[in-house]
């Protein structure tokens, strides 16, 4: 399997078509496909904050549905996905940004869109396990005993990480480094906490190197366990990144 892992996207699609073309991917079709069949595979958090949400979904969806890419969803999917019910969602942390993209659309696009995003929700499961359980991705991360599980205990922890329940000053929830313990041989790709730099810790990669956040947007091309990365055109906000209990 030759895949390339993109991280949190959060709607930057000018730094995601520069790395996906930086990989080697053509996209006269309109979507990014490789010349050697490589795929795509996404760590959730495709939308909010950023200016282009939209134009992701319809990008990764083609993809999925196309078989030329892999998506889980993170914990923002999650929410627009309930918002796109018609849940009673808090439009906030980004949320509003997405939905004001939305709801500047005609309602016949309204409805293409927001069918496109909860099937690909629905049709996906909140973890891929790949390459014969060689390769892991989650949006948070997953621990070794929850592999093969998708119990809500489980989906929690792959949307939110190992969160304590507690908060720091900034309100910013205080999350156990599970990686940190991870001994299995699978490999594990997530992202969701905001880091400079590409984080390696026991065969686990955190590749959300806080693109939204004026980071960069990074790639981890598997099996060459090797990082691609592009800048970010937006704002750098250095109180957003953090650093992983070691």
């Amino acid at each position: 399997m030759n895949v390339d892992i993109i991280g949190d996207i959060h709607g930057c699609y000018d730094e995601f078509k520069s790395l996906t073309e930086k990989l080697g991917y053509n996209w006269d079709s309109g979507i990014p496909l490789h010349p050697s069949n490589r795929i795509l595979a996404f760590v959730g958090d495709l939308t909010d904050r950023g200016p282009h949400s939209l134009r992701i979904i319809e990008i990764v969806y083609n993809l999925v549905q196309t078989k030329k890419g892999i998506y889980v969803p993170g914990n923002h999917c999650n929410k627009l996905y309930r918002f796109f019910l018609g849940r009673n969602v808090s439009i906030t942390h980004g949320l509003e940004t997405t939905v004001a993209e939305y709801k500047a659309l005609p309602l016949s696009e309204q409805k293409k869109i927001s069918k496109k995003f909860i099937s690909l929700y629905e049709n996906n499961p909140i973890y891929q396990t790949l390459d014969g359980d060689k390769l892991i991705i989650a949006h948070a991360g997953i621990r070794e005993d929850f592999i093969g599980r998708y119990d809500k205990k489980v989906q929690t922890f792959v949307l939110y990480g190992d969160i304590t329940g507690k908060t720091h000053e900034d309100g910013y929830p205080i999350r156990r480094n599970w990686a940190k313990h991870h001994k299995g041989k699978s490999i594990i790709v997530y992202g969701h906490t905001p880091v400079k730099d590409p984080i390696i810790q026991n065969r686990t990669y955190n590749i959300d190197t806080g693109c939204i956040f004026g980071g960069k947007l990074t790639a981890l091309r598997y099996p060459e366990l090797e990082f691609v990365s592009v800048p970010s055109s937006m704002p750098y906000v250095a109180e957003k990144f953090r650093e992983l209990e070691q």
